[in-house]
């Protein structure tokens, strides 16, 4: 090809090698050789060539094409030189820029290599807008994976928007398109145009790895340098990588944070994340959730898809803010001792045309054959995880929000939909694996290779799946042929609970086995009990909603559940609005009705569950055994006729447990005997029936003894009294040893030797005896069993 056919390719933007052609190249110019500078510049009258070495020689470029082609050719050198274009415009005004042809390439072959391979996990460093510094001179290296295109262009209001003006560069057979452009900045808007090699397709695509992008329904993507927020949450960091979540508290506050609150005198704003910052820390804080879960906060162009349709998948919504005010965000929730984990959806993907959709005029990012390509229930598109650079895609991703947002767990939306390639589709709409079987093999691989490289990169942090079906091993590691998921969620258990409290209690005497049922298979997985945003949306109706009986009922029906959830084996899940009381549906437009908990009942429910969550963290009992049959032991379940069961929850330590009684019956039943293991003194620890949140009051006095009466094949028992609609909590009290030494108040002329006593309770020692007749002081150690910790005292000892 001689050079007029290549100056007709960048002239018309069908050139796969722009380098080659314009900035600086060597030519042999009578024998000799020579420098040919080139520029495009179709707004340039006339165009300078400027050495900025010491030479400081000047240029002038001939015009060898009217669309403002130019070429200044130096000879006698092969030695290539640094520059500057003055460029005179046709209003006779004039710039000094930095050519982007100029600067060589960026990538190494070592990064293209990992990249093709699908091993480059932090390929976000790479690939996309990237601010930064060559040569000394300042401006965004822009980097884009389309292997089928015959042309690429970085395009935006700096060029335009012009396809001509800054073609890239395609590196070699590894499909990947660069360009280094001098003097743009931080805030930049842009977008990649891309003309595919077959056909007439021109695309105007945003980044797939933008890290900001224009709030919806403009597109663009803008660049931002993801890398100068100060962080301060090292210590957090540092204990997490420590943590064992399984045995530790585990109770998730799930928001959607464009309608958990707005701001209705401002036109119904969101919030920003920096008054998030302000108003829903705090507020989870308060209610004492160890961990708050964050509905899809990846770029989406449809706010009724709740986030669940992203299509930039390295940035967060700009609807709230900037990427340093998300990072703030997370950086206060560590402060407050928080956790965060973001919805994030590798199932599928949006249509839209400036998304992943056939994006270099190819399917790239989906599978090609529409049955295994696209989910026609949802009208999306689904990834096509055989593909080395697919797979890479979505695994640095997902690495991408821990490495640069400090976030402390993923919980992968749709996983069911992942494994199955028959999901949600008719016969002949679907392609078996290799083997014949409807598994999605390269899905299955996908996901084994995001645990262990999450897990290997970032110890402590939380991968959970949503997946409803059995498929086994969900939350087992993977050289055990497991997925290799920290935790899963329980849609059975969810399932069961919510078709047992949407039933009379007239009638549960019947639905018994919808409240045992979990226990069956509930440590084969490692799984959190949920009460998601899926269950209070589509005429599902609300938490409280679905509740039968009268309002109070209502009430009284939602802490016993709430009650349930907490003390069986399992970690937990609550979505927004829920703690209070939402009577309405969840509406993604509209903020929460906060002005219900103005209301006694939902003010009341809300103190429920901030009670329920601070004995859970407290209590060993109900979440360090959470995932073995050895942290739980039934009691009674056969009570169906009173619709009453009885559990125990245990420690490590087996001495210590919790009983847990519940009456899913509005009657209260008294003198109802439970059996205990052990007897001594049994404290109430929760009653949900308190009048402390709007129940009746019937309870069992804070505490009694248990009698030593065999029940239930225990040689101690409980005569307790059990609310209607609720629920019992009750722990032994433990000992506490004692240590006296007297000490004379005054001086006496008798010695009194050193005594030990040990009491029961710190009570009896008002009917302890003094060891002499005269009123003395006694300093005390107390022995806590259960921590280990000794505390000292001064009481007063009389005869």
């Amino acid at each position: 090809m001689n050079l007029q056919e290549q100056i007709d390719q960048v002239i018309n933007a069908t050139s796969s090698d722009p380098f080659s052609v314009i900035g600086s190249n060597p030519i042999q110019l009578n024998n000799s050789d020579a420098i040919a500078v080139r520029v495009f510049n179709p707004d340039a009258k006339e165009v300078y060539v400027v050495r900025t070495d010491t030479t400081k020689k000047m240029y002038q470029a001939t015009r060898l094409r009217q669309e403002g082609f130019f070429e200044a050719i130096v000879e006698k050198t092969n030695v290539f030189f640094p520059y500057k274009l003055n460029v005179v415009y046709h209003d006779d005004t004039s710039a000094d820029l930095y050519d982007p042809y100029s600067f060589g390439p960026v990538l190494s072959d070592y990064d293209l290599h990992l990249i093709s391979e699908g091993t480059h996990y932090k390929k976000y460093e790479k690939l996309g807008a990237h601010v930064t510094t060559i040569n000394g001179i300042s401006g965004v290296f822009f980097a884009v994976w389309a292997p089928n295109a015959l042309r690429v262009s970085v395009i935006g209001d700096f060029n335009k928007w012009d396809g001509r003006r800054h073609q890239m560069r395609l590196r070699g057979s590894f499909g990947i398109w660069e360009i280094f452009i001098p003097e743009l900045k931080e805030g930049d808007i842009y977008k990649f145009e891309i003309r595919g090699r077959y056909g007439d397709y021109l695309g105007i695509k945003s980044d797939p790895y933008g890290f900001y992008a224009e709030v919806r329904p403009k597109s663009a993507s803008v660049v931002y340098d993801i890398n100068k927020y100060i962080w301060n949450d090292e210590e957090w960091l540092k204990n997490r990588r420590q943590r064992n979540w399984l045995e530790e508290p585990v109770s998730t506050y799930e928001v959607h944070l464009g309608s958990w609150r707005r701001i209705p005198g401002e036109d119904n704003r969101w919030l920003t994340y920096r008054e998030l910052t302000e108003t829903l820390i705090p507020y989870v804080k308060y209610l004492g959730y160890t961990h708050i879960q964050l509905l899809p906060i990846t770029e989406h162009p449809l706010d009724i898809s709740w986030g669940y349709q992203p299509v930039g998948y390295f940035a967060c919504t700009s609807r709230y803010g900037t990427p340093d005010d998300f990072m703030y965000f997370v950086d206060k929730c560590h402060e407050n001792n928080i956790g965060v984990i973001m919805d994030w959806v590798p199932a599928h993907f949006p249509r839209d045309s400036h998304g992943l959709s056939y994006f270099d005029g190819t399917a790239l990012y989906e599978h090609g054959d529409p049955r295994r390509g696209e989910h026609k229930d949802w009208g999306t598109l689904i990834f096509n995880y055989g593909r080395n650079e697919v797979s890479n895609f979505l695994i640095a991703n997902a690495l991408f929000w821990l490495d640069k947002y400090h976030l402390d767990g993923l919980r992968v939306d749709a996983v069911a939909s992942m494994l199955y390639l028959d999901y949600s589709k008719k016969q002949g709409e679907w392609l078996p694996n290799k083997y014949g079987g409807k598994e999605n093999i390269e899905a299955i691989d996908l996901l084994r290779r995001f645990n262990e490289v999450l897990h290997g990169y970032h110890p402590g942090i939380l991968t959970i799946a949503e997946e409803s079906t059995s498929w086994p091993m969900v939350s087992r590691p993977t050289y055990l042929g497991g997925l290799g998921f920290s935790l899963k969620w329980n849609m059975g258990w969810m399932h069961d609970m919510l078709l047992y409290f949407q039933k009379d209690p007239v009638h549960r005497k019947y639905h018994q086995n919808s409240l045992t049922f979990a226990l069956l298979y509930a440590f084969t997985e490692n799984f959190v009990n949920v009460f998601s945003h899926d269950e209070v949306v589509h005429l599902k109706r609300s938490m409280l909603d679905k509740m039968p009986g009268d309002m109070w009922q209502k009430f009284a029906n939602l802490r016993t559940l709430y009650a349930y959830m907490y003390a069986q084996p399992g970690k937990k899940l609550l979505f927004m609005g829920s703690e209070f009381g939402q009577w309405k549906e969840w509406n993604v437009d509209v903020s929460l009705d906060w002005h219900l908990t103005d209301y006694e009942p939902h003010k009341k429910l809300m103190d429920f569950v901030r009670d329920l969550n601070h004995i859970y963290k407290e209590e060993r009992a109900l979440y360090e055994v959470d995932f073995n049959h050895q942290g739980f032991e039934w009691v009674d379940f056969s009570d169906y006729t009173n619709s009453i069961v009885s559990f125990i929850r245990k420690a490590k330590d087996s001495d210590d447990f919790i009983l847990c009684v519940f009456n899913f019956t509005p009657v209260s039943r008294t003198n109802y005997r439970v059996g205990v293991p052990k007897g001594g003194y049994y404290k109430e620890l929760l009653n949900s029936d308190s009048e402390r949140y709007w129940g009746s009051n019937v309870g069992n006095w804070g505490g009694f003894h248990a009698d030593n009466v065999w029940w239930q094949g225990r040689p101690f028992s409980l005569n307790l009294q059990i609310p209607p609609l609720g629920a019992v909590f009750m722990k032994p009290f433990r000992e506490e040893v004692i240590t006296i030494t007297p000490e004379p108040v005054c001086d006496v002329s008798d010695t009194t030797e050193q005594q030990q006593t040990a009491v029961d309770t710190p009570q009896q020692l008002e009917h302890s005896q003094a060891p002499t007749e005269k009123p003395v002081e006694a300093k005390t150690e107390i022995t806590d069993k259960e921590t280990n910790s000794t505390k000292e005292t001064v009481i007063k000892i009389s005869k």
